[in-house]
């Protein structure tokens, strides 16, 4: 059910904690973006295609796998992209976990000011109501820490929440997939299902009292060996990220978001998508077949 005073909520909110619209600064935007070109020219030396994919106007909502750990680079090359190419004044807001503002507070002011918010139906709907466009990964926590052997897969743990809002909301769907970002760390594998048996049967605290939802072991910067969702500095490694042909629906409105069934279709058909696309730019880029 949609909420009749979407506007009215969004504004009580406090500065920066991601229920506001409005702490998206453009300027400030463009003064990162130097730091961003370095990046994204020297250190991930990224190649990007797919562009003419990208409706000039109107809304759409991005769906993007993810990379990287915490410091999900293929994320912020991504952004690098878009508004080098539009311009920081084309609004799109990106769907952020709440845990963030509760662990990284300062991470999170600095989000939000590039256009993060909250990770909650109403916050993509008063965006697209305002013009803008919506940039979400369903795969969330499992899927920028899923194993390295799982790299060259879409993972959105079954998440179809994404495919509702498109729905309900009628607007077409722009995949966008990147490849290499997941050699920036080395993820050997996840703990989460041991340790949350030591939390429910031991006591044993979650961290900030808060559950985690997976608990990896990985390779990377600054730690060497990780054990947990730690913060990670990226490994220098290569990113290619490509915008896949739009997918719009044949139905849309709250009824089409409702019928099980038909989510479930239109779920398949993006991740089928989004897969053959990201298949293709690794042929591309590494020649395997």
């Amino acid at each position: 059910m949609l909420l009749p005073d979407v506007e009215g909520a969004i504004e009580r909110g406090d500065p920066f904690d991601g229920w506001s619209l409005d702490d998206r600064d453009p300027q400030a935007i463009a003064q990162l973006m130097p730091i961003w070109e370095w990046f994204y020219r020297y250190y991930f030396r990224v190649t990007s295609d797919g562009w003419q994919h990208v409706p000039p106007t109107g809304q759409f909502l991005i769906v993007g796998s993810h990379n990287g750990g915490l410091a999900a680079p293929d994320m912020f090359m991504g952004m690098y992209d878009w508004f080098r190419r539009f311009g920081t004044d084309r609004a799109i807001y990106g769907l952020m976990h709440p845990m963030v503002w509760k662990v990284f507070p300062e991470m999170a002011r600095q989000a939000t000011i590039c256009g993060a918010v909250q990770a909650h139906p109403r916050m993509a709907i008063a965006a697209f109501r305002r013009g803008a466009s919506v940039l979400v990964f369903p795969g969330g926590a499992q899927d920028v820490f899923r194993p390295h052997a799982l790299r060259d897969r879409i993972y959105f743990h079954d998440r179809k929440g994404f495919i509702k809002l498109a729905l309900r909301e009628g607007v077409p769907i722009l995949p966008f997939v990147s490849h290499g970002a997941h050699d920036t760390l080395f993820v050997l594998g996840d703990l989460y299902d041991g340790m949350r048996q030591l939390h429910e049967k031991f006591g044993m605290p979650w961290l900030f009292d808060l559950d985690p939802e997976v608990f990896p072991v990985y390779v990377g910067l600054p730690w060497l060996l990780a054990i947990g969702p730690l913060p990670n500095f990226p490994l220098p490694a290569q990113i290619h990220t490509r915008f896949c042909e739009p997918i719009a629906f044949d139905r849309s409105g709250p009824g089409a978001a409702h019928d099980r069934d038909y989510v479930d279709k239109c779920y398949d058909r993006v991740v089928t998508a989004m897969q053959r696309s990201l298949d293709d730019l690794i042929v591309k880029v590494e020649g395997r077949s």
